[in-house]
């Protein structure tokens, strides 16, 4: 099914753009990309997407061309507590949007995550397979997936990424990159998990994706998208290390990351083993070691 159009037909100008999660890391590069777009910027003191009635009053008044739902419950540990939370947020709040959407003609674009797959597969996953998900946060996920999917919504988009990097925004600890630069400041020796194998994905990388699918009028449905080439979070921070220190980022000193187990390194939700996500639609995009490198030439 291919888009009629990307915006509603009712009026002349460029499409009206609302972004959720707006100050989050991805919000804050959506914001970037979309800078020259007619966009309207909410966090979630302007919006709590939980709150069906109030979400959609506030939609109506606005009525967007399309909604980019940035918004998020994203403590993968903290979610196997608070089960219910992490299921309204990223679950049953979808339910509402995608009706909302619906009713006012809007498109929507959602993002999801490799969570919702086991890893079990070392090849890795497409995009029609059936999510599988280890822990809560990626029940969580699959949960919103299917709510969109089995909603009266044609106009959507799910976009699945993985080991998302990017702006900290006051949040060090989403952000694996900072942490290891923060820990690489504060030790000499670091133990890393060698176990899990993915695709790390800078958040600018995968704004920018999002503005050419709704500019080239992409089909709708779900797509992968991550940068190019699979890593351990071993591997991954080694590479944080080494690029940091020929930039000038961290000093000069000898830093040994040993690689461990996920059985060492123990946390309280399970994390897929291999969830490298297979992009078969989209453009193959830059590696991650060279979204890496613009990383840290643009926020340091």
């Amino acid at each position: 099914m291919k888009f009629k159009g990307s915006q509603k037909n009712n009026h002349s100008g460029p499409p009206k753009i609302l972004i959720l999660g707006a100050k989050g890391m991805l919000g804050s590069d959506l914001q970037k990309v979309f800078a020259q777009e007619n966009i309207i910027t909410w966090g979630k003191e302007e919006a709590d997407i939980t709150v069906k009635e109030d979400l959609q009053n506030k939609l109506e008044l606005i009525s967007p061309d399309i909604v980019i739902n940035a918004a998020a419950y994203t403590d993968v540990d903290r979610a196997e507590k608070e089960t219910e939370k992490a299921k309204m947020i990223n679950g049953e709040a979808l339910n509402y949007l995608a009706e909302i959407c619906y009713n006012l003609d809007s498109v929507l674009v959602h993002y999801s995550t490799d969570y919702v797959f086991s890893g079990k597969k070392e090849e890795g996953y497409l995009e029609e397979e059936e999510p599988d998900p280890l822990s809560v946060y990626g029940q969580s996920k699959a949960l919103g997936e299917k709510n969109i999917i089995n909603s009266n919504l044609e106009k959507y988009y799910i976009i699945r990424t993985a080991w998302l990097f990017g702006p900290s925004v006051k949040i060090l600890k989403k952000n694996f990159v900072n942490t290891i630069l923060r820990l690489a400041q504060e030790r000499t020796s670091l133990k890393v998990v060698d176990d899990q194998h993915g695709s790390p994905t800078y958040s600018l990388d995968l704004a920018g994706i999002t503005k050419e699918i709704l500019e080239k009028k992409f089909e709708a449905g779900i797509y992968h998208f991550t940068n190019q080439e699979e890593v351990t979070w071993y591997s991954f921070a080694q590479e944080i290390i080494c690029q940091a220190q020929k930039n000038g980022i961290l000093e000069k000193k000898n830093i040994k990351v040993r690689p461990c187990s996920s059985r060492e390194f123990p946390r309280p939700a399970p994390r897929p083993a291999f969830s490298i996500l297979k992009n078969t639609k989209l453009p193959l995009p830059r590696t991650w070691q060279e979204a890496l490198k613009d990383y840290f030439h643009s926020a340091f």
